[in-house]
């Protein structure tokens, strides 16, 4: 049987990157790929998405994380993207490339803003830390300024204005104050697919440094 475009795709960001990973790491990175392979035929994931995960593994497994996972079943109803551990310290990352479906063609900006809150909110939980990656052309993640600040420090009518902004996209089930009050968001990783290049920054770092490349910000 002839190959898919996606397995080809796949692959030929394997061979990119195969030199850069010890023997142990690439046999890892490898069970991703055909595991992406499997879940593409069954219709579960897509081609971008995928690349990101693929090369957000490769980034996890470099930095000596080891039981690195793709599309995850972390509980009841959340799969995260990609999961790893090292040493007692595990860690998620959700990829986000600001893919707007067709019924949300008249709000895109709320749609997404939101769904990024509801991921640090729902995911962050199930990891001791917790990433958003995204592509170079994804500038503008909006992420809420309490999620910036440590828990102790936010205040109520700040996660309770977030909740509400939720409550218009995720009701069953909803993102709950204490999922809001207690998330966590330690980096934004920015996957240059073109180059094979990796950022990983702090939010602040995202919104005071990396943005401030395309935009003034006061």
């Amino acid at each position: 049987m002839s190959t898919s475009k996606f397995e080809n795709d796949l692959e030929n960001i394997m061979d990119k990157l195969r030199n850069k990973l010890d023997s142990e790491a690439l046999n890892e990175l490898d069970k991703i790929k055909k595991k992406l392979v499997n879940l593409y035929f069954k219709g579960i994931v897509k081609t971008n998405h995928s690349v990101m995960e693929l090369i957000a593994s490769w980034f996890l497994l470099r930095k000596g994380y080891r039981k690195v996972d793709v599309e995850l079943n972390i509980t009841g109803d959340l799969v995260c993207d990609v999961y790893g551990v090292r040493g007692d310290s595990s860690t998620i990352i959700e990829i986000e490339t600001g893919f707007t479906p067709p019924e949300h063609c008249l709000d895109p900006i709320t749609y997404n803003k939101v769904r990024v809150i509801s991921k640090i909110a729902r995911y962050s939980h199930y990891a001791d830390k917790f990433s958003l990656a995204i592509p170079p052309y994804y500038l503008i993640l909006e992420i809420p300024l309490c999620f910036i600040k440590p828990p102790s420090t936010r205040r109520l009518d700040e996660f309770t204005k977030v909740k509400k902004l939720c409550d218009i996209y995720y009701r069953n089930p909803p993102v709950t104050i204490e999922q809001i009050k207690y998330a966590k968001l330690h980096t934004i990783i920015i996957i240059n697919v073109d180059d094979l290049e990796v950022e990983e920054v702090d939010p602040e770092g995202y919104l005071y440094t990396v943005l401030s490349r395309y935009f003034s910000i006061s």
